[in-house]
């Protein structure tokens, strides 16, 4: 049924950390790909296969991102245009009104009555394909879809990195960045081993502006 996998997109603590993700960390990774002054202490970045994984996570990244926040758009627009199929059912002999979100639940509330429970399963199959021509119409399945095939794509670039030595700083900071930006809770989580691995990435991009400078 359609509320069954909401909790597959990405929470929105995961969403703003991906996108705005360590900021100091981008952009001096940016920098290091392109200029030639620190390359006598980080290496050459633009030829780390470190760097060419953390640039293609980056924007796999963005991508992924983009589909969720697309997703669930369409899945407003269709919430709000068609509602969750169900069936709604008033039993007057109980002076009460039942709201059936599956199937499965239609024999267990009206097995004992024939009646009622065709009427219930007619209104919930009914609802369901309003749902489903809307669905289609405006494409929220595949723009779910799309999300979720994005999202494959980010782990699988994490597993190469993960598989992939790095040959400079850069690349090494490119990694760190990536455990941060996927794991940590927040961007400031005070629990191990979080602080740790801010501090060993902030002494990596210590030393390469260092480097950087001191090679101008």
């Amino acid at each position: 049924m359609a509320d069954s996998d909401n909790n597959t997109t990405l929470p929105s603590v995961t969403r703003r950390m991906l996108l705005t993700g360590t900021m100091a960390t981008t952009a001096m990774l940016l920098f290091e790909t392109g200029a030639d002054a620190g390359e006598a202490l980080a290496g050459n970045a633009t030829s780390d296969p470190a760097m060419a994984l953390w640039r293609a996570w980056q924007a796999a990244c963005l991508n992924t991102i983009a589909l969720c926040e697309k997703q669930q758009r369409l899945e407003t627009q269709l919430i709000n245009t068609v509602g969750f199929p169900h069936a709604k059912v008033y039993l007057p002999d109980e002076e009460a009104t039942y709201f059936i979100w599956w199937q499965g639940d239609i024999g267990d509330y009206f097995g004992g009555d024939p009646d009622i429970r065709t009427k219930a399963e007619t209104d919930l199959a009914a609802h369901q394909a309003r749902w489903d021509a809307e669905d289609e119409r405006l494409g929220y399945s595949a723009a779910k879809r799309a999300e979720h095939a994005a999202a494959d794509r980010q782990q699988e670039l994490v597993d190469a990195l993960t598989d992939t030595p790095a040959t400079t700083l850069s690349g090494v900071a490119g990694k760190l960045d990536v455990v941060l930006r996927e794991g940590q809770p927040s961007e400031d989580c005070t629990e191990f081993p979080w602080p740790l691995v801010r501090s060993a990435l902030g002494d990596i991009l210590r030393i390469m502006r260092h480097g950087s400078a001191s090679c101008m």
